[in-house]
């Protein structure tokens, strides 16, 4: 059902994949070539980051309303989950590529955004449990029909 403590949870995980657009991955004291020119590195920086964190809003949010359809539900909650983990290992690879010719003196701090994609990995894992625990429901109540 679309009340189920899941729905909450997709949505948490859809959140915390749109709060990437609002708050930096890093920020640095000095600008530098390509994705610190402003000295905030975000998701809005490379189009693929874009496309992964969009590309995990809009599969969460699918997910909610596939209520009715578990499996597949589930299936999107393991894609939802793998973006969430890939979305943190681009941006490393993309920011070590341009940060290669960059000044030793440059200090890069890690903001909250960096973080969000393990919200995300949580929520998605918790949807995944609630989902199973309603398919084992189902099984055992058609069991007992």
């Amino acid at each position: 059902m679309i009340q189920r403590i899941q729905t909450v949870f997709l949505f948490l995980a859809a959140a915390s994949f749109g709060a990437l657009f609002v708050f930096p991955m890093a920020t640095s004291d000095k600008p530098t070539a390509q994705f610190l020119t402003d000295k905030i590195f975000d998701v809005s920086d490379h189009p693929a980051l874009i496309g992964l964190t969009g590309l995990g809003i809009v599969i969460a949010l699918i997910s909610i309303f596939l209520y009715r359809n578990r499996p597949v539900q589930l299936k999107l909650c393991y894609g939802i989950i793998s973006l969430a983990i890939l979305l943190p290992v681009a941006a490393f690879l993309l920011f070590t590529n341009a940060s290669a010719g960059m000044d030793a003196s440059v200090q890069v701090m890690d903001e909250p955004g960096m973080f969000l994609p393990l919200a995300a990995i949580l929520f998605g894992s918790l949807a995944v449990y609630f989902i199973r625990k309603d398919d084992r429901l189902v099984k055992s109540m058609d069991r007992l029909r």
